[in-house]
């Protein structure tokens, strides 16, 4: 039986965290009705305890009519009935808690539901009215107030306006069903300060902050002024993402985070235009990390990934935060696929960005290898963004089809029913029960990569790579510690000019270590396969 490791007040733990995203509708289902819950993820913690990561997080269980996957929460404060109750989500935190698990909670500050009880006063009480200064209500332009107040678009395609009967209009940088808060407001700063206090009070140790960026718009709301304005998100400030007055609003939540013992932490989603504009985020007094989306963004090239390193390292220096590094979230084309669709490469990347200096995050199911899921039937799509002309792609639906656990059909051990978006038939070898214990697999490779970084001291902590000479499109680097890291990142074998030293471990499965895929000492000669990174001990 596994030893239990109750969760201490470690000081800084956040700073080489592996951290597991859960899509709490997509992991496990405790009540058997197709749709993941937080029962399911209470029972399923040990596994994630045994995989050896420190931390969770959870996407939104909060009520919501899920027009939007749940990120368009009606009260932040309840749960949402097809997820549980509040009794069960203390479970989780207590469960996790007691495995030694931290849990990290999902704040969405930018928007609310158009079900919130907020926003349906506003629409009650009409033009002029207290609750209507909460959101951004706006008379139309044109002759009678049928244009919208600007040319913004949504995230997800279209105007970022909707019209109300009574002739105004609002904003939304995503769904319509998606009013963005007026954060001027002060009675909106005072309502988030509160709902932090609410799961603090419970014991969540952290909150994800959903849009991080988008809280503070420019005064005036001014037009962009050109068209295909979706191409410039996180290559420019914009006036409604990455304003300079974002960063009021986190100096007041760091205070309210450091009121909590046992180290509350608070991570950034926060596209922006640089690793420098990101770190602004970080400092001392402001959040404790933020998504390293310039890293997930970057190819399997040995040049591209170096420079975005040494970028991400150099730009948190001055704020004193650790890089982050992540390949897949619940938003994104899963890494297997976006980087060529090779499991070879998808190890090679997974073990390269664990070797790196700070903290990672791993989505659900990465440690399966599971590939995106890009033949979904039209009629089972739920993410809005692909019932909107000129918005995202549509397909976020494909990463955040459920996991497999075990069997060998669908809905291989989600729970005692169907899965609310289908499973492929050609699932069954990449199911948690079919992995487990075979030493080729990539569950397996993973746990042995994160048992690693608890052990090794050349892995984890510290904001440093010392580059090594390397042929062309190989990476390597050292960690103090100890221990050297190759990534082969072409589609050809290539020998390295030295032995680095005795390996540790290796992206290709071990029983293809002999053969002429993985020459590490035959013939006198250090060869590393295409497609492969090595970890070695000095």
């Amino acid at each position: 039986m596994t030893e239990q490791h109750n969760v201490t007040p470690a000081t800084d733990w956040w700073r080489d965290a592996v951290i597991y995203q859960v899509y709490p509708r997509s992991f496990a289902d405790g009540n058997g009705d197709g749709m993941g819950d937080l029962a399911g993820i209470r029972s399923r913690l040990p596994y994630l305890r045994d995989l050896g990561v420190d931390a969770v997080w959870l996407s939104p269980f909060y009520a919501s009519p899920q027009a939007d996957g749940g990120y368009d929460v009606a009260d932040y404060r309840a749960i949402d009935p097809m997820f549980g109750t509040l009794p069960d989500a203390e479970a989780v935190i207590a469960d996790a808690h007691h495995l030694g698990l931290r849990i990290i909670v999902d704040i969405v500050p930018n928007h609310c539901s158009d079900q919130h009880e907020w926003f349906r006063r506003a629409l009650a009480e009409g033009p002029g009215s207290v609750t209507r200064e909460r959101f951004h209500f706006r008379k139309g332009r044109g002759q009678n107030g049928e244009l919208p107040p600007n040319d913004w678009e949504s995230i997800f395609g279209g105007p970022a306006w909707t019209r109300v009967p009574d002739g105004e209009w609002y904003l939304h940088l995503f769904a319509p069903e998606q009013p963005d808060f007026n954060w001027d407001h002060p009675a909106v700063q005072d309502e988030f300060r509160s709902i932090l206090r609410f799961w603090l009070d419970l014991g969540v140790d952290g909150f994800r902050v959903d849009v991080a960026h988008g809280l503070v718009k420019a005064p005036g709301l001014p037009d962009m002024g050109h068209g295909e304005q979706l191409r410039l998100l996180g290559n420019q400030v914009l006036p409604f993402f990455d304003q300079d007055g974002v960063h009021a609003v986190y100096r007041t939540w760091r205070a309210v985070l450091d009121e909590y013992a046992g180290d509350r932490i608070a991570v950034a989603e926060a596209w922006t235009p640089s690793a420098e504009r990101t770190a602004l985020y970080l400092r001392p007094d402001e959040l404790h990390q933020a998504f390293n989306f310039h890293y997930l963004n970057t190819g399997w090239d040995a040049a591209s990934l170096r420079a975005v390193i040494d970028a991400s390292l150099e730009a948190m220096r001055p704020v004193g935060a650790p890089a982050t590094w992540v390949l897949s979230n619940h938003d994104v084309v899963r890494h297997r696929t976006r980087l060529g669709g090779s499991l070879d490469r998808a190890r090679a990347a997974a073990l390269l960005m664990l070797a790196l200096p700070g903290s990672a995050y791993v989505y659900q199911g990465e440690e399966l290898g599971l590939p995106e899921v890009t033949d979904l039937p039209d009629e089972v799509r739920q993410d809005p963004s692909f019932f909107r002309a000129n918005g995202q792609d549509g397909l976020r639906d494909g990463c955040r089809v459920p996991l497999p656990w075990s069997g060998t059909a669908p809905p291989y051990g989600f729970g005692d029913a169907g899965t609310w978006l289908p499973q492929p038939a050609d699932w069954a070898p990449l199911t948690v029960a079919s992995q487990a214990g075979d030493p080729d697999s990539t569950l397996e490779l993973y746990r042995a990569a994160l048992g690693l970084r608890r052990t090794h001291p050349g892995l984890g902590a510290g904001d440093t790579v010392e580059w090594l000479d390397a042929p062309d499109g190989v990476l390597a680097f050292r960690r103090p510690g100890g221990l050297i890291c190759t990534a082969n990142t072409t589609g050809a074998a290539v020998k390295l000019t030295e032995r680095p030293g005795r390996v540790l471990l290796s992206s290709l499965p071990p029983s293809h270590l002999s053969t002429s895929r993985h020459l590490l000492n035959t013939t006198g000669d250090y060869v590393v396969a295409a497609d492969t990174t090595v970890w070695w001990e000095e």
